[in-house]
């Protein structure tokens, strides 16, 4: 009977256990069931780790969706800086291409660095800035007395005869210099020719444009001045055509000393010379005040318009009057865009492939040593 006791009293010691243990106890199988469990769940909590460590490094490049206040604003404060730093850039950018757009094409470059005119004019553009020209006299005001100091024809130096070449205003330049080389030379001058432009095939003569008799007659007391070569020289077209007349060696913007050195001698011997190319073989500050002013005089008063083309100029200097209102300045533009033009400055231009050759061939044949 005790050791009935005894052997009943185990098990009720083994029955105040926890249950689980207690089944643990009863099945073997418990035991090697719940790890096995474990070992399904474990790729799903790996996941979902892996998916909350990305979402944190995102979060970490963008701290504005951060839920803590105070990354927020302390992104807000870089999101500002931000936009204000790209709203800055951006002005300058446009203030940039804006400045680009309305720079005129006069600039200078100086290294790396473009120097620029102003593009918006002062409003007093029109007015002269130096009060001090109030007292100026113009440099072509003629003097009163107008007694002759000239020698006759046959006492004279010689002759000397220019063809004034180019458009009309390089015309109107060649003739003024050559009433000044003349006087420089005291030599008689044979009324210039006008070259006959190559392009236009103009036919035009001096007597066309210019008023002769005021020409001549302004001028009388200054420059000996004759319509035509004189009688003594009869073969008229070797003096176009032979070198023995002519004087080719004259520099561009020559002094007057030039002409007293080289041009003079030639003149006393031949008694006429040609000039030519006579194309700005003048200068202007190597040349005494006196024959400055004698260009003005010939510029501005000598070289008077037949009346029909007054006219006509008058006509246009009207309606560009009336169409700007009187109160207002005019200004005309004369582009110079010409074949002669674009040909001699060998400047390229938007044409066709055709355009570009002909004017290939027109420049290799009118200015072969320029040509490349």
């Amino acid at each position: 009977m005790a050791e009935l006791r005894h052997s009943s009293s185990s098990p009720g010691s083994r029955a105040t256990s926890s249950p689980r243990k207690r089944d643990e106890d009863a099945s073997p199988l418990v035991h090697d069931h719940i790890p096995q469990d474990d070992d399904d769940d474990h790729p799903r909590h790996s996941l979902r780790d892996r998916d909350r460590s990305f979402w944190s490094q995102i979060h970490s490049f963008f701290p504005f969706f951060n839920d803590d206040p105070r990354d927020s604003q302390h992104a807000s404060r870089i999101l500002l800086l931000l936009i204000l730093f790209i709203a800055i850039i951006g002005l300058i950018s446009i203030f940039s291409i804006l400045h680009r757009l309305n720079s005129p094409y006069l600039c200078k470059k100086d290294g790396i660095v473009l120097h620029c005119p102003r593009v918006k004019e002062n409003p007093s553009l029109w007015k002269n800035p130096f009060s001090a020209t109030t007292s100026w006299k113009p440099c072509a005001e003629r003097r009163v007395s107008g007694i002759p100091d000239l020698p006759p024809e046959n006492e004279t130096s010689g002759y000397i005869f220019i063809h004034a070449e180019g458009g009309l205003n390089q015309q109107r330049i060649a003739i003024c210099n050559a009433v000044a080389v003349a006087k420089i030379m005291n030599a008689t001058l044979i009324l210039p020719v006008l070259k006959q432009d190559q392009i236009w095939k103009d036919q035009t003569k001096f007597e066309d444009i210019f008023d002769v008799d005021h020409f001549i007659d302004y001028l009388k007391n200054d420059v000996r001045i004759v319509l035509d070569i004189p009688e003594w020289f009869t073969d008229k077209s070797e003096l176009f055509t032979s070198i023995r007349w002519t004087v080719k060696n004259i520099p561009k913007y020559a002094p007057a000393q030039f002409y007293i050195d080289n041009v003079l001698p030639r003149i006393k011997e031949k008694r006429i010379m040609v000039l030519k190319p006579f194309v700005d073989r003048l200068g202007y500050d190597n040349v005494p005040p006196e024959i400055n002013r004698l260009r003005c005089w010939v510029n501005y008063h000598a070289l008077k318009f037949l009346p029909e083309i007054e006219q006509m100029a008058d006509l246009l200097v009207s309606r560009m009057r009336n169409r700007t209102g009187s109160p207002n300045p005019y200004m005309a533009l004369h582009l110079r865009f010409e074949k002669g033009m674009v040909g001699l400055s060998f400047c390229d231009f938007v044409g066709t492939t055709e355009e570009k050759d002909r004017m290939s061939e027109y420049r290799k044949k009118e200015w072969p040593r320029r040509y490349k």
